[in-house]
């Protein structure tokens, strides 16, 4: 078993490095450069190159080889692959002067390589890397327009580093601390100096865990504004200098704040954040440290995110190490060397537990360390601090980049003796701190809202997402495409059929060869019906056909359906040999082909006489108001009769499917509705509306692996929907996966809000386009009718006609691109909403009503998120500048306030005219995806959907039937009056209509005979085909004769 152990093991192989050259160099005497290179990493030598001439015209050819061994199966090696740069610094060897024994040499330049390529699996990569000057170097006085000095290089190994199967199931962690905003007022940028250190654990195996270090942070003040681009640091430079602290090609991202996954990202926070990175003193690190997770910490890393959800980051202040001062320690330098400002930022980093996301980035709350809440939010025990500081020191000690270098190697040594007892007072006073202490310390980072900017990017995500081929696929499993053109069957039927047709094609051909030769014979009235006659028109006819060739196109043409029914009908697909066998088959054959000739010609020659089917009379738009009229009324027979002739006049369109199925899920019939949803997806792979219901069929049915592939194909396909990530995130929700519920839910608000600004933008584009409009009408009216005058006019209103022509650019171009309506549906899918949408149903004049009633809810709502702008007061500070201008339309004198550094107002942030519950809400009403007859929890949930929108003449109306169902007719007739009562109609109101209707007569009232008769008018024109309909009328008219007769006029019988 030990054997079987060793061949798993792999020996250390080498890394080889190859410094292939260096060009473009400059040296103290000139272009001739003579010059050396020096590998490292580590913090060790690996070597130097032999000394090789680099001149202007000509690089110098190094090829100059040096290796580190890699240990394969230690994750601490591996880690340091990652973490630390391979170091190649640029000497110049000046020539010898008179009487100096040893040659002088000139640090150039230096860069530092990034290994990571190589951890990441391929065996050979070569690279190109800019040499950095050096403080003090020659390089540092090259102008811009001179071409940049260079090294190539080349990372080599024999094989992969890591194995296929470790690459799938390690992973490679990059955390990035970037800055501390809005740090303590007691934080001052002068006076004395601090060292500023970030530290938070890392498993390094399943049981161990590995504190990363983040040292050497430096306060600046506000009026140091920071640069757009700003490069990331290596963790450990080692004795890196100047720009070769940097990893190549490696730059912070900045995202917008709504994107962050931090805490201060809410509109009220924005102000905070504004004033903090652009005006107050900040501690910068900017410093990225790399981490190889081997797959036991992969899978540790991902249970303790998803126990926790919170990891912990402390960040203290320590005074400088007195090695870094070049003095000896004493009682002062252990007292500076005391933890203060201990804080902790809580990462919350249960987005990375979201399917494929691999990157996380935001603002986290700094608060002051507190064991016990530390233990309630991570389950941690104990702080990371005495091993951060003693590892902080240590980073600073060998960082030749350090803003704390140490001086000599003596003054180092004595320091590191009792540098010991100087961290472990500093963290006794850290624990043993009385209370008023550290709560004022604490109190400091919560009254400045101090925040810390962290990213934490993985190689790949730690819950893969299903790409759109695979959610496909497994679609494709539940449900099989319904192919495009239909499986053959009943082949013998189907190749008679096209010999029948192929007959009365032929057919057709010769009757026109016959009117072509006998047809004016017809037509004058000279030919002859006798046998004779008939016989001769005959002959003559075949000889014809004969001599044209036109007899053998038409048996050609006949033949391969003659081959058809020998292969389908008769089962003949090899030469018969027996001649007395193939005699029978071609008798059999012959009489069977005659008959169906005959059959042929007889459909033929009957077509003519036929009468043309008549058209339909209702539409498929029709057929559904029925539908829905019948359901309203509780006749699901009738209704389900619609839907049956909807699907037989189109069995290809999926939202015929589509609606059948909701109305068999409105009755408890799951099995037909599952049939219907999956007949709908069969249809259309990609139907949002057929993926979400037949998922909610799934759920009801307890087959929540399957709803879970329904749900998140409609995500996939079509991503910008927001009732699919609504409907997925309360799916999780329900069955108690609570992050992929906070993702999903959170997508969908993200996906509101960005509607309810395209429609504000829209919005405020119509505004601006009217006030244009107006200020060139104003600008017209007046001009002179001089042509001289007026053509100046117009060239003083260019900018009036400019913003017209932005207005109309930008009301054109700012189309919500997933704007959900009422009905919950997505404008950019119109085949799925037509059908769906009662709204689309409506006559022309009704839709434009409804249409109108919503862009009024949803411009009022715009407006009304328009409210508590900055004042005019504010305007007019110290520092601006006014201008005025005189308008030549109006006369009057326009001041216009420009600030120079005056921030421009924020606009306030749009509100959605819908939450993502209430659209999840509205489509579960519209698809009936409910039980129906529980009456009480639906008049419960209606009356608290009237007070989030008591306009809402929908929800009256369901609520009227609701009550009419239940046989309270006054209330429904309240509800049913209220609905007329809008200014917008109701989605149905043929229902409304007839039931009101139907009150008014059961009251028997003679004021209402009238209303009653209106609304049975009403009714009856939207759909006068309904016997109920025609029993109410009759029912009325005896009534009104009823009461005619009471009073004595009005009947004319009488």
């Amino acid at each position: 078993m030990g054997d079987s152990e060793l061949q798993h093991v792999r020996s250390p192989e080498p890394l080889t490095i190859t410094i292939l050259r260096v060009r473009n160099l400059k040296g103290q005497r000139g272009d001739i450069v003579n010059t050396i290179v020096k590998v490292e990493f580590n913090d060790k030598v690996l070597g130097e190159s032999p000394k090789v001439e680099c001149t202007a015209e000509a690089p110098a050819e190094i090829n100059y080889q040096t290796n580190i061994n890699v240990t394969f199966e230690d994750p601490l090696s591996l880690d340091e692959l990652c973490t630390k740069p391979v170091l190649c610094t640029v000497i110049e060897v000046l020539p010898k002067e008179k009487k100096q024994k040893e040659e002088k040499t000139l640090i150039l330049g230096q860069c530092s390589v990034d290994l990571l390529p190589i951890i990441a699996g391929e065996t050979k990569f070569k690279h190109t890397l800019t040499i950095s000057a050096i403080p003090e170097s020659p390089l540092e006085k090259l102008s811009s327009d001179m071409p940049k000095p260079e090294l190539d290089i080349q990372l080599s190994v024999n094989e992969p580093i890591l194995s296929e199967t470790q690459l799938k199931d390690c992973n490679l962690m990059s955390i990035t601390v970037e800055s501390l905003y809005s740090p303590p007022d007691s934080w001052a940028a002068s006076g004395s100096q601090f060292v500023y250190t970030a530290v938070l654990p890392v498993p390094l195996t399943a049981q161990k865990e590995n504190p990363v270090v983040f040292t050497g942070g430096v306060l600046k003040p506000g009026v140091d504004k920071e640069p757009p681009s700003k490069f990331k640091k290596w963790a450990m430079p080692g004795n890196a200098l100047s720009n070769a602290v940097y990893i190549p090609d490696k730059v912070i991202s900045g995202d917008p704040v709504e994107d962050e996954d931090g805490d201060y990202r809410g509109k009220e926070d924005r102000e905070h954040r504004l004033i903090a990175e652009q005006d107050k003193n900040r501690v910068l690190w900017n410093v990225e440290r790399r981490s190889y997770l081997e797959s036991s910490a992969t899978k540790s890393f991902q249970d303790k995110i998803a126990k926790m959800r919170y990891w912990p980051v402390e960040i203290f202040r320590t005074g400088i190490p007195a090695a870094a001062k070049g003095k000896k320690e004493n009682a002062n330098s252990q007292e500076e060397d005391s933890i203060s400002f201990h804080g902790v930022a809580y990462l919350n980093l249960a987005p990375l537990l979201y399917p494929g996301v691999k990157r996380i980035r935001g603002a986290y709350k700094i608060s002051g360390y507190q064991e016990h809440e530390l233990a309630e939010k991570t389950q941690r025990k104990g702080s990371l601090v005495d091993e951060a500081v003693r590892i902080a020191n240590s980073i600073l000690s060998r960082s030749g980049a350090s803003p704390f270098p140490k001086t000599t190697k003596k003054e180092d040594a004595k320091p590191k003796e009792a540098k010991k007892p100087a961290v472990t007072r500093a963290a006794d006073s850290s624990s043993e701190a009385d209370g008023p202490t550290l709560n004022a310390e604490s109190q400091q980072f919560l009254d400045n809202k101090s925040y810390l900017m962290v990213e934490i990017a993985l190689h790949r995500p730690l819950v893969p997402r299903r790409q759109p081929e695979e959610l496909a696929k497994r679609v494709a499993e539940y449900i099989p495409a319904r192919p495009k053109f239909p499986k053959r069957t009943d082949g013998a039927k189907k190749s008679v059929e096209d010999f029948h047709n192929q007959v009365g094609v032929v057919a057709n051909l010769i009757l026109d060869e016959f009117r072509d030769q006998f047809g004016e014979i017809f037509t004058s009235g000279r030919a002859v019906n006798s046998p004779e006659a008939m016989e001769d028109r005959k002959q003559k006819l075949i000889y014809h056909l004969n001599t044209t060739g036109k007899y053998f196109a038409f048996k050609e043409q006949l033949k391969y359906a003659v081959v058809k029914i020998v292969r389908e009908k008769y089962l003949k697909t090899s030469t018969i040999q027996d001649k007395d066998e193939l005699q029978a088959f071609l008798s059999e054959l012959y009489v069977y082909l005659i008959d169906q000739m005959h059959v042929g010609l007889g459909k033929v020659l009957n077509i003519e006489d036929q009468n043309p089917i008549p058209e339909p009379l209702t539409d498929s738009a029709q057929l559904k108001h029925f539908a829905r009229e019948a359901e309203v009324n509780e006749n699901f027979e009738l209704a389900a009769r619609y839907y049956q002739e909807r699907i037989a006049r189109d069995r290809n369109d999926p939202d015929h499917w589509l609606d059948y199925g909701t109305f068999n899920l409105y009755i408890n019939d799951l099995t037909k509705a599952e049939e219907c949803f999956k007949e709908c997806v069969s249809i259309d792979q990609r139907h949002l509306y057929g993926l979400i219901l037949y998922g909610v069929v799934c759920t009801m049915q307890d087959k929540h692996e399957a709803a879970e592939t329904f749900f998140e194909a409609a995500t996939t396909f079509e991503p910008k929907s927001i009732l699919a990530w609504t409907i997925l995130g309360l799916f999780y929700d329900g069955i108690g996966n609570e992050i992929g519920a906070e993702m999903a839910l959170l997508e969908a608000n993200k996906l509101n809000l960005a509607v309810a600004a395209a429609v504000a933008a829209a919005t405020s584009a119509a505004a601006v386009l009217a006030k244009s409009a107006a200020e060139l009408e104003a600008i017209v009216d007046v001009l002179p009718p001089d042509g001289t005058e007026k053509g100046a006019a117009l060239d003083g209103s260019t900018e009036s006609q400019a913003a017209l022509a932005a207005g109309e650019a930008e009301i054109t171009d700012s189309k919500p691109p997933d704007v959900v309506s009422k009905e919950g549906r997505i404008s950019e899918v119109p085949s799925a909403k037509a059908a769906m949408s009662p709204i689309n149903s409506m006559p022309g004049s009704e839709k434009q009503k409804v249409q109108k009633e919503t862009l009024s809810r949803r411009s009022s709502a715009v407006r009304r998120s328009g409210k508590g702008g900055k004042s005019a007061e504010n305007a007019s500070r110290p520092g601006s500048v006014h201008v005025t201008r005189s308008s030549a339309a109006t006369g009057h004198d326009e001041t216009v306030v420009a600030t120079e550094d005056a921030v421009p107002p924020r606009e306030p942030t749009p509100v959605p005219s819908q939450s993502i519950f209430m659209q999840v809400v509205d489509f579960l009403l519209e698809v009936k995806a409910m039980p129906k007859h529980q009456m009480e929890e639906a008049e419960k949930s209606l009356q608290e959907a009237l007070q989030f929108d008591h306009q809402n003449p929908d929800a009256w109306a369901i609520l009227g039937h609701v009550k009419y169902l239940v046989g309270d007719s006054d209330t429904a007739k309240e509800c049913y009056e209220r609905t007329l009562a809008f200014i917008a109609d109701a989605s149905e109101m043929h229902s409304i209509y007839l039931r009101l209707a139907s009150i008014y007569l059961q009251e028997g009232r003679i004021g209402e005979l009238e209303e009653a008769e209106d609304a049975l008018a009403e009714a009856n024109i939207l759909n006068n085909t309904d016997p109920e309909l025609n029993l109410q009328d009759e029912n009325l008219l005896d009534e009104i004769q009823r009461v005619q007769e009471q009073v004595g006029f009005g009947n004319p019988q009488l």
